[in-house]
């Protein structure tokens, strides 16, 4: 049995006299113990929504939530709020996007840690503190004994990203959801992020869910790739696959939008063309056919389904005409 198990998660936001923005829209996926998940896309094509609605935390009013989120063999969608709070933190914990509007500025990063090791083991605070500066040690903090006093602004974006993973590791939980970990942090610190968490996957076991939009840290850190837009999945497949025979167009822009160190000096950058926002509803078509290079008539006539790739049943692909699909005059020769 999977460790966390989705299936055709569903969150719509609703406002009176305005139609419904589906921010998922059937999304299934599964993570095991030990193993290591991408989660890609744009901005805006759910992957954030998607963490909150496992753990718990979007809003009651204005959000309809669908489907079934099963962790360690427990619904958590509609679970009292009480047992959600046990869950996160303890056995779920999450590195949020930006560490500055999600650690509270008033109190200090020790206090911010203690209150986790407090809240779920009933810690001491003399062995709480302990713990809160071994866990900045861990992290790659210096001086992690004065730091446990400091205020998140007195931190560089990297420290506090770091403090972030210190308080979510602080219960060695079963998942981790890391939601755009690197973002906005330079390439030397990026590369250490990555590579505490890919420790922290190898030494406890750790299920990490790793949701980005930098395919390279997907090449160097995921197993399986989810691709998503406008809140459904487009591709999925082992990271080889994925990287190896793109199958899906919005995929292979992605790749293709990724400047590239052995390209020409001087080669321009290969964009997907349009935005996000040039999408077509799911119920009348594809979402990507207004920005996809192989829109045929048939793509917007009712939304694709996912169907292996071929043999490959691992190989998921939501595409009525896939990247390297034959033409009618190849297929004739």
């Amino acid at each position: 049995m999977s460790l966390l198990a989705v299936s055709d998660l569903t969150v719509t936001f609703t406002r009176r006299h305005r139609r419904s923005t589906f921010a998922v829209d059937g999304l299934s996926l599964s993570l095991d113990a030990g193993e290591t998940v991408g989660v890609v896309g744009e901005s805006g094509c759910g992957k954030s929504v998607t963490a909150l609605a496992i753990l718990g935390l979007l809003p009651r009013r204005g959000v309809e939530i669908g489907g079934s989120v099963v962790f360690d063999g427990r619904e958590l969608l509609g679970a009292p709020e009480a047992e959600l709070r046990r869950v996160r933190g303890r056995e779920i914990a999450m590195v949020f996007q930006d560490p500055m509007t999600s650690l509270n500025p008033v109190l200090t990063v020790g206090r911010q840690i203690t209150e986790v090791l407090e809240r779920h083991f009933e810690t001491p605070k003399k062995a709480a503190a302990d713990e809160a500066a071994r866990l900045l040690d861990m992290v790659g903090i210096p001086d992690a004994r004065r730091r446990l006093g400091e205020y998140p602004h007195q931190l560089s974006g990297g420290m506090r990203q770091r403090a972030m993973i210190a308080i979510a590791l602080a219960c060695q939980p079963k998942l981790l959801i890391a939601d755009e970990p690197t973002t906005a942090l330079d390439v030397t610190i990026q590369a250490q992020i990555l590579e505490l968490l890919r420790e922290l996957v190898v030494e406890s076991q750790t299920a990490l869910m790793l949701i980005t939009h930098d395919l390279g840290v997907v090449a160097g850190l995921c197993e399986t790739v989810h691709v998503m837009y406008a809140g459904r999945m487009v591709e999925s497949a082992p990271r080889h696959d994925v990287f190896a025979r793109t199958r899906h167009p919005y995929t292979a822009g992605l790749l293709a939008s990724v400047p590239r160190l052995d390209q020409p000096k001087g080669e321009p950058l290969h964009p997907i063309k349009g935005s996000p926002r040039d999408t077509i509803p799911w119920t009348d078509g594809c979402a990507f056919a207004p920005r996809c290079p192989n829109e045929v008539p048939a793509c917007r006539h009712g939304a694709p389904a996912v169907r292996p790739d071929g043999n490959d049943w691992w190989h998921l692909v939501r595409c009525i005409n896939p990247v390297g699909t034959p033409t009618p005059e190849e297929a004739a020769t």
